[in-house]
């Protein structure tokens, strides 16, 4: 969810990532909210052109991200957003959130993988009378003639 607030005098623009499309772009109507400016506004900030559907980057603008048709809405990317409050429109104080997508399976293996790991090391710490870095064991047994 996108929104701004006044923080101590100065204007701060929060852009959260939502989950509306897979690459975490946002709409118009967040854009609007997070820089609480009117619709209109926005659409005048935007970088369009009637001629050509992807005009090259305008950093004085807000930049859409690549569309192939006329008729795709426009999504921006949150970080554009957040560069267009700070160095457009001077908003002192801009915060890009990006939500965490949900779990994913690999992520999950990922996180056994480190409790894992966890456990083991805590039952390595835990041993009593046994050094925990190897050249300091070998130290300890002294020098063996090989067999």
């Amino acid at each position: 969810m996108l929104g701004s607030d006044l923080a101590s005098g100065e204007q701060v623009a929060e852009v959260e990532a939502a989950s509306e499309a897979s690459e975490g772009l946002i709409g118009i109507d967040e854009v609007q909210k997070a820089l609480n400016r009117s619709r209109a506004s926005v659409y005048r900030y935007t970088n369009t052109d009637p001629r050509n559907l992807n005009p090259p980057f305008n950093p004085r603008k807000l930049n859409p991200e690549y569309r192939s048709d006329q008729k795709d809405p426009l999504m921006f990317h949150p970080n554009e957003v957040a560069r267009f409050a700070r160095d457009v429109l001077r908003i002192k104080e801009v915060t890009v959130e990006v939500l965490n997508s949900p779990s994913t399976a690999t992520q999950q293996l990922l996180g056994a993988i480190l409790e894992e790991l966890r456990v083991i090391r805590t039952r390595l710490d835990h041993l009593d009378g046994r050094p925990a870095d190897l050249s300091i064991r070998r130290d300890q047994q002294g020098a063996r003639p090989a067999a």
